[in-house]
């Protein structure tokens, strides 16, 4: 027998199961799970399709090809095809041999070992292309693209159906029911592997690196483990949330008269009737609105207030996708933002969990566990506020186990100080000092103390410090709420040219870098800048960051920007996932670098942890499910530890225990 090397493949499945909602972890445990085609090539050769549906049998040749490590499986989105083939497999009685590391069995072993998969959807997001099969065959012009008949055949076959009088009450549709349409749908399957090959050949001039794919794989445990969801917790709070919510509108119809005051248009048209015109009721608008209402209209719009802080979608989420042990999966997308390279949220969106502020957190857990609605209205203002902040304390460790929570400080601003060569910035990190202070320190001149002499600057440093590190101005300074903070709009512009003026490196990394970026387009030579690597290659404008790793710019060009000046301009996912032109700009650049390199040192301490259970990873923190024993400051002296290729930053790393997840 011939020693396969790779295969290729694609699956089309069923289940009642909203992947959408459920993601492939819990999709794959409906009881009426089933895999009904698969496309596979062997080695790159001819693409065959068994109709598993009609009673074809998966060759043994496949199968052991599936189960093997030596063996390696090609698939777009390879996560959805290794998760699925796992269940089918398991229910044909095969066994998943997998090392068991320490002695213990965490639940990722349940999973085929993604070592020996590849995803070509990961390596295009790598090159800057879309996280899209079909947007990906159109980028690169592909002659055998995705079949668009597709969407209509998997809402056809494989998912459930309404009975109706037509179809005789049935709730799914079988290839008999319409053979026509099956044969197309086994085309659809097969072309699918056919244009994943085709995009793999495109793709062959710029390798994924070795540690990318073990990034990969890092990333695909950290899904298959999962994390345990306090189940009782969720549903006490989508019950509580659906009784508030209930009567604040009956008290909003009360006071209005109207038959859907939750509606936008009808609320707004009742203030008009009152002298009160406003184009929107988003919270900032009602907050703004409330600084002059009073009686009916000040009462209306704050029980509209109070609806908005409801965040019960969150733990909604968390019920659709937690699977039969409690735990739910499938929660980060590896290089979901194809700038940088950085992990995006996936089900629940993990990146945008609400902070918890309140003091008596723990009191408050436990009164909505036991659904104790009159408790809670009386101890605390906002029921749902309280919902709001406990949405953390819904992710719990397993018994026995505790939350170890670490996370970086400062770290984009770190790096941004380390790659410009801002001295006074270094010397304050290496010092261990407070970068908001000692910024409003430097822009105006002054000893700033927290919580001592000056300390009212330090909001205006702070303020500063998140705003123009990526050359914001007075816009980016009221986006991060200057105005909010009792900040005038005279003084912003200031403010601005204060942080640059004690700041001037990082200036003029900014230009350096715009400059550098230019020459590479314009001249197609390679330029560098404080070791960040810039050339032209294959119609792509390639960054290369200390790491190694690179960042690509598809067809760039040098443009004109609103100002008149010259501007760069390259193709990319935009706005509403389109596919566009986009242009940036040297600060833009610096800002998809920083993270790009932050996102790598994070990536470096997920490698350090790869025997710790790691449930969680969000920017620049890092959560673990581990032993109590687990030393939170090893572990922070650990992350602190800078990777070889970042040598001269200094990194630090706060860490604590929990015995829910939360905010320190």
């Amino acid at each position: 027998m011939v020693e396969i090397k790779y295969i290729s493949c694609d699956i089309e499945t069923f289940s009642s199961e909203d992947l959408s909602k459920a993601g492939v972890y819990r999709y794959v445990q409906a009881p009426d799970f089933d895999i009904l085609l698969i496309s596979y090539a062997i080695d790159g050769g001819e693409v065959q399709t068994i109709d598993l549906a009609q009673g074809e049998a998966m060759p043994m040749e496949l199968i052991s090809a599936i189960l093997s490590d030596d063996v390696i499986k090609w698939a777009f989105n390879a996560q959805f095809e290794r998760i699925c083939l796992t269940e089918w497999l398991k229910r044909k009685g095969y066994v998943l041999e997998r090392p068991v590391p320490f002695g213990h069995e965490p639940e990722y072993l349940n999973y085929l070992d993604p070592e020996s998969w590849r995803c070509s959807m990961v390596w295009s997001a790598y090159l800057g292309l879309p996280l899209s099969l079909e947007q990906v065959g159109l980028v690169l012009g592909l002659d055998k693209q995705k079949l668009k008949e597709g969407k209509d055949l998997i809402r056809y076959f494989s998912m459930p159906c309404n009975p109706t009088k037509t179809n005789g009450g049935r709730t799914r549709n079988l290839p008999e029911h319409d053979p026509e349409k099956w044969q197309l749908y086994k085309a659809y399957n097969k072309r699918d592997v056919e244009t994943e090959m085709a995009i793999q050949e495109r793709l062959e001039s710029f390798p994924m690196p070795d540690m990318e794919w073990e990034n990969y794989h890092r990333d695909q445990r950290v899904n298959d483990l999962g994390i345990l969801i306090d189940k009782e917790l969720a549903e006490k709070a989508i019950r509580m949330d659906r009784e508030v919510r209930t009567h604040a509108l009956q008290k909003l119809r009360m006071l209005t008269g109207l038959e859907n005051p939750n509606s936008v248009m009808q609320l707004k048209d009742w203030l008009a009737g009152r002298g009160i015109e406003t184009d929107s009721l988003d919270k900032k608008a009602v907050k703004k609105l409330l600084e002059t209402a009073s009686g009916k209209v000040k009462d209306v719009l704050e029980t509209r207030q109070e609806l908005a802080k409801s965040s019960v979608r969150k733990y909604q989420a968390m019920m659709d996708c937690v699977c039969r042990d409690g735990r739910a999966r499938g929660l980060f997308q590896f290089y979901g933002a194809n700038r940088t390279g950085r992990f995006s949220g996936r089900l629940i969106q993990l990146q945008n969990l609400p902070r918890n502020k309140m003091d008596h957190l723990e009191e408050a857990r436990t009164l909505v566990r036991q659904g104790d609605l009159d408790a809670l209205e009386v101890l605390f203002d906002s029921v749902p506020q309280v919902l709001s902040e406990i949405i953390r304390t819904a992710f719990i460790p397993k018994e026995g186990r505790i939350f170890l929570v670490a996370d970086y400080s400062a770290i984009e601003a770190r790096v941004l100080a380390w790659l410009a060569g801002e001295s006074w910035r270094m010397k304050l990190f290496a010092e261990g000092g407070d970068i908001y202070c000692q910024s409003a320190s430097e822009m105006f001149g002054v000893p700033v103390i927290k919580h001592g002499v000056n300390g009212e600057l330090r909001q205006k440093g702070k303020i500063s410090e998140l705003a123009c590190g990526y050359g914001g101005s007075v816009g980016a300074l009221k986006a991060m709420g200057a105005l909010e903070m009792g900040l005038s709009e005279d003084e912003l512009p200031g403010l601005v040219q204060s942080w640059r003026n004690s700041n001037p490196k990082i200036v003029r990394f900014w230009w350096d870098v715009d400059s550098a970026a230019k020459t590479a387009i314009k001249e197609q030579r390679k330029t560098k800048v404080q070791g960040i690597g810039f050339r032209y290659q294959s119609g792509m404008l390639i960054i290369t960051l200390p790491s190694g790793r690179e960042l690509f710019y598809v067809k760039p060009r040098i443009g004109e920007n609103r100002f008149g000046g010259e501007s760069i301009t390259y193709e990319g996912v935009g706005t509403g996932r389109r596919w566009e032109r986009q242009e940036t700009y040297g600060a833009k650049l610096v800002e998809n670098i920083v993270q790009a390199i932050s996102r790598d040192i994070l990536c470096s301490a997920l490698q350090t942890f790869k025997y710790s259970d790691i449930v969680m990873h969000v920017h620049d923190e890092i959560v673990i499910e581990a032993d109590p024993r687990m030393s939170v400051e090893a572990v922070c002296k650990q992350m602190s530890r800078t990777p070889e290729w970042t040598f001269g930053l200094k990194l630090d790393a706060d860490g604590f225990t929990c015995r829910f997840y939360q905010k320190d």
